[in-house]
């Protein structure tokens, strides 16, 4: 159910920009459909949860697990049914100028990630939707890029909300590692055994990080007010339902297992308190309509946080129900604050007043929505707020509970009446304003028809609340406490008791206040008291010290721009690292027994030339590029020597491609010259340290290769994939079967990496233009007379004229060894990668014998697309398996009978490894065209500093 989204939000980004229609059709159908489902699905999840898994590595507890009990529904429920309210609202609201796709695929992104938080059955799959939201929630705030505060504002909630993600993925890998499991189910049913551990106060900790950075508690309260530059229907949506309750949602998720303990009650209780008061108190202060809304939000999370931290059953029932009846208000509330500020083009309260006049149904409804914010009686708000003063009245024997939560807890139910008499009376009644530039009117009807649904229900849940939302209530309690709920009533009058009393001091008290503010408070800029104690100031100025201060004299102190100290720190940790790990490990090293004599021969050229390359690399690069290749050629007979085919075919093959890929860019090097000033005590000392440490590091590692390859090793792995590679995966070339299917996760990681690297050696070379003197005519040419590009020309048609011709010929007949070798690979020597790297040297052939703009006059090879299909056909066949009800990349085989090739095998792997074969392929035509392409390009103007933008130039297949 929470991929439904994702493939919206994907297909959503493929669609012309000038389609905000079919966007809202998709975004709307897949928000109902998901409602729908998830409604659909009450009745089997009310009596016990369901749960649905993939298996992905059981031995380790890492499974693919969707768990969804009362709780998770009842979430799912706020995710999807204020979701497709807030595409309706966001229909009218958005601005036709606006990337409309782009708003509605995020938006559905964020729904997905969402539900994938609250369904998740696997508590590290959890962390992993928990940090999605985080940067989906990025990418919605600072949807309006071209403004710097949208930009601050989305910066600062990843940075708050990112961190405690970090936090979480330490907690859960510490609760699994408690409990045994990083299954929900086996984490629920561990009673006592979290806290009973020595190490729950670290896990205690670094999961209340993590939820109260995202539900915004103190002293992290102050990336949400930043956050409001976001469009209203995103603020609607994550700030008031969904991206906010998430970390209210974790602390109700692990309340049955960790709550049982005082450092629970005291931490997380007097966190809420605090900042319930505090959002509270500087609500009532705010001028910007979203600002007063998002300190009220974070007021209204202290409470819930509040009724968490207090460890009691009805605590915790009351905390359920208020999160549902907050993010029906809420999200009414800031929906028609869009609608003001759409209609007046300003939030500014002292500009608005007297809007009653002109919207005469919104104002009715956010009257009504803001009164049940403020906890009046008949609606939602109330019985909620009734609850929480119950349990804030509860006799605590610790007099500092007893008397600070009821005070508390009254002192902030009169603030909440006091701002939300402000928002009302500011902005509907008194005198008509005269500041706008034009008359405000009534919005569409369908803008208005979520905000009047969301009221409805406010009032329906507020007159008849057992009706409508007993049976939801009770399945979400009972998914939470694990036995059977306490005695609750949801009854509008209990008579007149103390918290009737309490509820009535805070609607009167709330009243004063409003009054006192109105007539001596309203013009006071900032909120009194506590003017200094702004989190974004301190935040700024932490960012600002750690960017602008620390960071650079860091690097100062040891960083450097030059490669090589940065590659000695590399060799020297890694020595370090080594000889820590091997000191009395290694043993008395085995002696060879017996030793050729020609193997020996293969070594010492390839050592000899490994030494030569290093020495020649400075000034004569071509030089040392031939002798790497001698080197790398004894490492290719090295790997035949000991009857590995397939690594040796590889070896000689990815030589070779590498090679020529590398001598293409060398040729746009600047030159070097030799070394003429006096060689000093210091340059001699320097390079003496610098052949002891080469020398060092490479007999380390010569020993430690040693050492692994003379030890009695296990023969577990090996004889398992030899005994299975015909049975389970298809063919006798196990080195074959091993990497497109008894490790083929590991390949897909593999060719992921190779992509990116040709992606960025593709960006990097994009921009890059050759020195001036990389641009004259080698040496040789300029010897066989003249430097000018006729001379070039003639040079090639005369001397390459017959190996051109043979390269030409050549192309078709690689490309069937290619293919031959592609087929054969699952039996013999051979595979995707192999034909890969062949089908890659076909187009190097060409590129050499007739350059560039005449290979691609001829053929279209477009890499990008060959990665692409290449990374899709891999993960289709992973898919696919999952589809059948196997294991991601399980593969199936048979062999099929095709003419003139005979028996070749058909295994699912085979996809896997044509993706494989496409992505080599186009990996390697990328970099072969990002440095092909320097050649036909104009020099770097001398002294430029910024790159010249040429149209129509410098095109890219």
């Amino acid at each position: 159910m929470c991929t439904l989204p994702f493939v919206a939000s994907v297909f959503m980004l493929a669609l012309p920009k000038k389609t905000s229609s079919a966007a809202v059709w998709i975004a709307g159908g897949v928000a109902s459909l998901l409602f729908v489902l998830t409604a659909l699905l009450f009745p089997s999840v009310a009596s016990e949860p369901l749960i649905y898994t993939i298996e992905w590595i059981p031995q380790l507890g890492l499974n693919l697990t969707l768990r969804m009990d009362g709780l998770a529904w009842l979430f799912s429920i706020l995710v999807t049914f204020i979701g497709m309210l807030v595409v309706l609202y966001a229909r009218y609201y958005m601005s036709p100028d606006d990337p409309i796709a782009r708003f509605y695929a995020l938006f559905l992104a964020f729904m997905g990630a969402m539900l994938g938080l609250v369904i998740s059955g696997n508590i590290i799959q959890l962390a992993i939707f928990w940090e999605l939201t985080s940067i989906v929630s990025f990418l919605l705030i600072g949807y309006w890029y071209h403004r710097s505060d949208a930009r601050d504002g989305a910066r600062m909630a990843l940075i708050i909300t990112g961190m405690g993600g970090l936090a979480l993925f330490a907690g859960v890998i510490l609760i699994g590692h408690i409990v045994g499991s990083y299954e929900l189910e086996d984490v629920l049913a561990s009673g006592s055994k979290i806290v009973d551990s020595p190490y729950y106060p670290v896990a205690l900790i670094l999961v209340l990080l993590a939820a109260f950075t995202k539900s915004a508690q103190f002293p992290f309260q102050f990336w949400l007010p930043n956050a409001m530059t976001a469009p209203t229907p995103v603020s609607a949506y994550l700030h008031s339902a969904t991206m906010v309750k998430a970390g209210v949602f974790l602390l109700t998720r692990f309340w049955p297992v960790m709550s049982d303990h005082d450092l629970w009650f005291w931490i997380v209780t007097y966190t809420g308190l605090v900042t319930l008061l505090f959002g509270a108190y500087a609500a009532l202060f705010q001028r910007d309509l979203k600002g007063l809304l998002a300190y009220s939000t974070i007021s209204h999370l202290g409470l819930i946080t509040t009724l968490l931290g207090m460890a009691t059953p009805l605590a915790a029932v009351a905390a359920i129900f208020h999160v549902v009846n907050h993010a029906t208000f809420k999200a009414s509330l800031f929906m028609a604050v869009g609608i003001i500020d759409h209609e007046t083009g300003t939030r500014d309260i002292r500009k608005l007043s007297g809007l009653r006049k002109f919207l005469p149904f919104t104002a009715t409804l956010a009257i009504i929505a803001s009164a049940a914010m403020a906890g009046v009686p008949l609606l939602n708000g109330f019985i909620s707020k009734e609850m929480f003063f119950t349990e804030t009245a509860v006799f605590n024997p610790n007099v500092f509970v007893n008397l600070s939560l009821p005070i508390a807890a009254t002192l902030a139910g009169m603030l909440s009446v006091a701002y939300s008499a402000k928002f009302v009376h500011g902005v509907f009644f008194g005198k008509p304003t005269t500041q706008l530039e034009t008359v405000p009117h009534e919005p569409p009807a369908l803008m208005r028809r979520p905000i009047e649904m969301l009221v409805l229900i406010c009032l329906a849940v507020g007159i008849i609340p057992g009706i409508t939302m007993g049976p939801f209530l009770a399945a979400a309690v009972t998914a939470t406490l694990g036995t059977q709920p306490p005695y609750y009533s949801l009854s509008v009058w209990h008579g007149f008791n103390l918290p009737l009393i309490m509820s009535l001091i805070a609607l009167l008290g709330g009243a004063v206040i409003y009054v006192a503010y109105y007539r001596r408070l309203r013009h006071v800029d900032g909120v009194p008291l506590i003017r200094g104690l702004r989190g974004q100031r301190i935040f700024e100025r932490m960012l600002v010290h750690l960017t602008n201060r620390w960071a650079p004299k860091v690097t100062r102190r040891f960083g450097t721009q030059k490669l090589q100290p940065q590659i000695l720190l590399v060799v020297l940790f890694a020595l370090g690292a080594g000889v820590a790990a091997a000191w009395g490990r290694l043993g008395n090293l085995p002696l060879p027994q017996s030793f050729d004599p020609v193997l020996g021969l293969v070594w010492l050229v390839g050592g000899i030339s490994a030494i030569a390359a290093a020495q020649q690399a400075k000034f004569h690069r071509l030089a040392a590029m031939i002798l790497m290749g001698g080197a790398g050629l004894a490492t290719c007979i090295t790997f035949a020597w000991f009857s590995a085919p397939d690594l040796a075919l590889t070896q000689l093959l990815a030589e070779i491609a590498t090679t020529v890929l590398i001598l293409l860019g060398l040729r746009w090097l600047p030159k070097r010259t030799p070394f003429t000033d006096p060689v000093t005590l210091r340059i001699r000392f320097r390079r003496l340290r610098d052949v002891s440490i080469a020398v060092a590091a490479g007999l380390g590692a010569a020993v430690a290769s040693y050492a692994v390859m003379t030890r009695d090793a296990p023969t577990v792995l090996a004889d398992f994939f030899l005994e299975n590679a015909y049975s389970l995966g298809g063919g006798t070339n196990v080195v074959n079967v091993m990497l497109v299917d008894f490790r083929s996760f590991d390949t897909l990681g593999e060719i992921t990496v190779l992509a990116m690297v040709a992606l960025t050696v593709f960006g990097l070379l994009r921009r890059f233009r050759p020195a001036k003197d990389s641009v004259e005519r080698p040496e040789q040419q300029r010897m066989l007379g003249g430097g000018d590009d006729a001379t070039g020309d003639r040079i090639a048609s005369d001397f390459l004229r017959i190996p051109a011709l043979i390269m030409n010929w050549f192309f078709p007949f690689v490309i069937v060894i290619a293919v031959y070798m592609f087929l054969r690979g699952h039996d013999l020597p051979g595979g995707g990668f192999i034909a890969g790297i062949i089908m890659s040297l076909a187009f190097i052939l060409q590129y050499m014998a007739g350059g560039t703009r005449w290979v691609e006059e001829r053929l279209r090879i477009l890499p990008l697309i060959w990665i692409g299909w290449g990374l899709l056909l891999c993960l289709l066949t992973g898919l696919g398996a999952m589809i059948m009800g196997m294991p991601f990349l399980t593969s199936g085989f048979t062999y099929l009978y095709l003419p003139l090739i005979g028996r070749v095998p058909a295994a699912t792997a085979l996809i896997f490894d044509l993706g494989v074969f496409a992505l080599v392929v186009g990996a390697a035509v990328l970099m072969l065209i990002a440095l092909a392409h320097q050649s036909i390009r104009s020099p770097k103007a001398a002294g430029a500093t910024q790159t010249r933008i040429r149209k129509e130039h410098d095109k890219w297949n």
